[in-house]
């Protein structure tokens, strides 16, 4: 059984009953702001549009389905973020939401850092021109390649996630005659309340190295004791899509005891921790998610209150917000299909994309919201269900929402809140195209990650 939570977690059964969902909008035509990316309104003839650009115009010169990312809206968040916990500590952008080379640009220009996971993502990282010293270098399992390839380009910090991993990095980084600065990612024990396979601070699972048994005390002491390491801190990530700060003021609480006891122990009180991300943005009009304001606030008390507490100099702070950054700022645009009534139950909405394109809601039972967009309707709502075109009975885009009866093939409609892992996750199931990514800002459109082609998918086939 899963673990139940907001918008990551599952919330209905695999059959639909009756009072499992909300009551539709008094008017369909009006776009919750929670939802949409800033500069998303309804034109004079009730078209939506962004940056100021219509979706009629949008989708004749890019075609469905594709993602379009309000830069400026992007741009903004990110000032948040820096502002908010300003100049004493560091916001890492979790590049794995969505990346490319523009994203890099632009995190670059408003000055966050970056926070990568992949040989494919530090290579996208440093290709776009990030500085090397900006970069974070995740991951469980990264390869002795990966780790060279960070180790060469002089990546900022590696965040060590096994006992394997110290030595591997500290055999590397001894080869090139360099001190790699380093932190260890622990796992404090604190089960964030989100979807299982999204919650990564238990013990049970792959992430890190855990505080009980002492098994993360043993890691520093390892990491201390080899010259070609410098074990800048400690990393904490408890999960993601988390509105409550709860579960954070408890694993904040168990990495200050941890660097207590190095203290102690060492003499050496480590000048950095990293709280890692995963807070949660609005999915549908229920969501109610913190301001960066809120959560920066939030968690500098918390770490200021326990190292007074256990006599230690506040450390420097580091986040790593992704989806809150980019989730936001896009949405999905298809064509409506073939629709298909079901007496009693409800009307099958089919798009032009599908689990290819959003694999979110198939893998996690996540919940999005969506709109009829190339007009606006006084129809009556109607209950409907959004699925793709695959071959595969599982293709739901949305489970449930409300729709105008008058919908019709040929209607544009849009899932907003899809810029974080949509496109980062987006397959060739069924041999699809992966859609385009749009970004849109004052009046001008232009592609950032290109649609794929039938092409694209032979030059791979060698045959």
């Amino acid at each position: 059984m899963s673990r139940s939570a907001h918008p990551a977690g599952p919330r209905h059964a695999d059959v639909f009953t009756e009072g499992h969902y909300s009551a539709p909008a008094a008017d369909l035509n009006v776009l919750d702001e929670k939802v949409w990316a800033r500069t998303v309104t309804r034109d004079a003839d009730g078209a939506l549009t962004v940056g100021g650009i219509g979706v009629a115009r949008l989708a004749e010169e890019f075609g469905t389905p594709a993602y379009f990312l309000d830069e400026s809206d992007f741009r903004a968040r990110c000032r948040a973020w820096s502002d908010a916990f300003g100049p004493d500590a560091d916001v890492f952008y979790a590049g794995k939401a969505f990346l490319s080379r523009a994203v890099v640009r632009w995190l670059q220009e408003e000055g966050l850092h970056l926070d990568v996971c992949s040989g494919g993502e530090l290579t996208t990282a440093l290709d776009a021109g990030m500085p090397a010293e900006r970069i974070a270098f995740h991951g469980n399992n990264k390869t002795a390649a990966e780790i060279e390839r960070a180790v060469e380009a002089g990546v900022g910090r590696i965040v060590l996630d096994s006992f394997q991993e110290i030595v591997r990095v500290a055999h590397i980084a001894r080869s090139h005659r360099v001190r790699q600065r380093v932190q260890i990612r622990v796992t404090v024990g604190v089960e964030a309340h989100t979807h299982e396979f999204i919650a990564t601070a238990h013990e049970d699972q792959k992430f890190g190295i855990a505080l009980a048994d002492g098994q993360a005390a043993e890691a520093v002491r390892r990491t201390l004791a080899l010259d070609s390491l410098e074990l800048i801190g400690i990393h904490s990530h408890i999960g993601s899509q988390i509105f409550d700060m709860a579960g954070f003021e408890v694993s904040a609480r168990r990495v200050v005891q941890l660097l207590a006891e190095v203290r102690d122990e060492h003499g050496v009180e480590l000048p950095e921790i990293d709280l890692g991300g995963g807070l949660g943005i609005a999915y549908t009009s229920e969501d109610d998610p913190r301001e960066p304001h809120e959560i920066a606030k939030a968690l500098s008390d918390i770490v200021t209150r326990e190292c007074e507490s256990a006599g230690l100099r506040t450390p420097r702070i580091s986040v790593e917000p992704g989806r809150a950054i980019v989730g936001p700022t896009a949405f999905t645009l298809y064509e409506v299909g073939t629709i298909k009534p079901l007496e009693g139950l409800r009307t099958y909405v089919s798009v032009d994309g599908g689990m290819s394109d959003n694999i979110r809601t198939a893998l996690y039972d996540a919940e999005y919201s969506v709109a009829l967009v190339s007009r606006t309707s006084d129809a009556e709502p109607m209950l409907v269900r959004v699925v793709g075109k695959h071959c595969e009975s599982g293709d739901i885009v949305v489970k449930d929402a409300f729709l105008p009866a008058d919908l019709a093939p040929g209607d544009l409609i849009a899932v907003p809140a899809t810029g974080a892992y949509c496109r980062s996750m987006a397959s060739n199931y069924n041999h699809a195209l992966r859609p385009p990514v749009v970004a849109v800002r004052d009046g001008e459109a232009r592609v950032i990650v290109r649609r794929e082609t039938e092409e694209d998918l032979l030059r791979l086939d060698v045959g």
